[in-house]
């Protein structure tokens, strides 16, 4: 009654991992259709589409079901080597396209055409050598270890565990060193230490899985470490792997939403001032993206300023400058507060006398060009008015 229970928690297991890398590939999906041409996208997309196979078929439970359907015991052993040893072949044509990039040279083309032979050849050996084993008693869980001793098994069972730590150990030798490379975004760093320490993780299989297949040629009994190990290794270092891909993706897209949405806050006060010249609001839908959104709202704001433009004194704006800088701000903020003073004053000065024609001579570059900035000083009330008394005092004390 114990042997359902097991395998129904390790087939759980198995389906986490799954599901991360399904996650990984649905994300990278769309960029892979777009951009089919691209090695390094084919690369990763055959890394996740073999990654998500192997856990797929690797499961107790479709073991056993793919031994049924074919009426072959244990035909699922080089049915998972083979899907695996294609999985590595993948990790290593990432790797490929990682160092060249866009490049087609011959030596690109060389080192593709070596890893798809390899790779060939060691899954049509796979199935020769289980052509040639006597393997009658099905093994959904422990057959490394059953026919550990087996002709032609052993061979079959060596063969993979070979390919898989020599791919393993690449990848996390490179990718390693990778993470030291300076100039990476701070995301794609994450990804790369997920993806290493996936990798890295995947050689304790490797290890657990020849320790205990070497305990059996030696008469010892370590099956625990190939059924129980092993697994929770593979398992743990898929999960890792997907979220090395998911990272830079899912971290890129909400660090730059959080960018949109920051701008797009703090356009608000300018905004409102506006919403005063044009008696309008920009256009609103619950649905639109954050960067549609950003995009309406400074139109809006643009179109808004351009209406108020000629209104805008030249000379309150020189004066304001100044009476900032002789406050204390820098030159950056002290433009920003002036330019704001100024749009205060046009604005006012528009609302008192619509029918009066501005002079239209003002220079509104900055205004039009820097609003965030300009948002930002509207945000200071206590600022813009300390400038603006500075500013208007000495027009206010000349006699008429």
């Amino acid at each position: 009654m114990t042997a359902p229970r097991v395998l129904t928690d390790l087939d759980l297991a198995i389906w986490l991992p799954t599901a991360l890398l399904a996650t990984a590939l649905a994300i990278k999906l769309p960029s892979i259709v777009k951009m089919w041409r691209d090695p390094l996208l084919r690369a990763v997309g055959g890394l996740l589409l073999f990654g998500c196979a192997v856990f797929v078929f690797a499961a107790p439970s479709t073991i056993a079901w793919t031994n049924r359907v074919t009426g072959v015991p244990n035909i699922a052993a080089p049915w998972v080597y083979s899907l695996l040893t294609t999985l590595c072949a993948s990790w290593l044509l990432l790797i490929v396209a990682w160092r060249n990039g866009a490049d087609r040279s011959d030596a690109t083309r060389r080192a593709t055409r070596r890893v798809v032979a390899v790779c060939a050849g060691v899954v049509v050996t796979l199935w020769v050598l289980f052509a040639f084993a006597d393997a009658p008693v099905e093994r959904t869980r422990d057959l490394d270890t059953y026919y550990a001793n087996t002709p032609f098994m052993r061979e079959q069972i060596v063969l993979y565990l070979i390919a898989h730590t020599v791919a393993c150990g690449v990848m996390a030798r490179l990718i390693w060193n990778w993470i030291r490379t300076d100039g990476l975004d701070a995301w794609l760093r994450w990804g790369l230490r997920f993806l290493g320490m996936g990798y890295t993780t995947n050689l304790l299989f490797d290890a657990a899985k020849f320790t205990a297949v070497g305990a059996r040629w030696t008469g010892h009994d370590l099956d625990w470490l190939s059924t129980y190990v092993a697994p929770a290794a593979a398992c743990f270092s898929a999960a890792l792997v997907g979220v090395g891909f998911i990272v830079p993706h899912t971290g890129q897209y909400l660090q730059e939403h959080w960018r949109l949405r920051a701008q797009y806050r703090g356009l608000r006060p300018l905004y409102v001032v506006t919403r005063a010249v044009s008696g309008g609001r920009e256009p609103y839908d619950p649905r639109a993206t954050a960067e549609l959104r950003l995009i309406r709202r400074e139109t809006f704001i643009r179109d808004a300023l351009l209406q108020v433009s000629r209104y805008l004194d030249d000379e309150l704006g020189s004066r304001s400058r100044a009476a900032a800088r002789a406050l204390g701000h820098p030159p950056g903020r002290a433009e920003a507060l002036a330019a704001a003073v100024a749009l205060l004053a046009a604005v006012e000065a528009r609302r008192l006398h619509p029918d009066r024609e501005g002079s239209g001579s003002a220079d509104t570059e900055y205004l039009m060009r820097e609003i965030q900035s300009v948002s930002l000083a509207l945000r200071h009330p206590e600022d813009l008015e300390a400038v603006r008394a500075r500013a208007t005092a000495p027009a206010e004390s000349t006699p008429a």
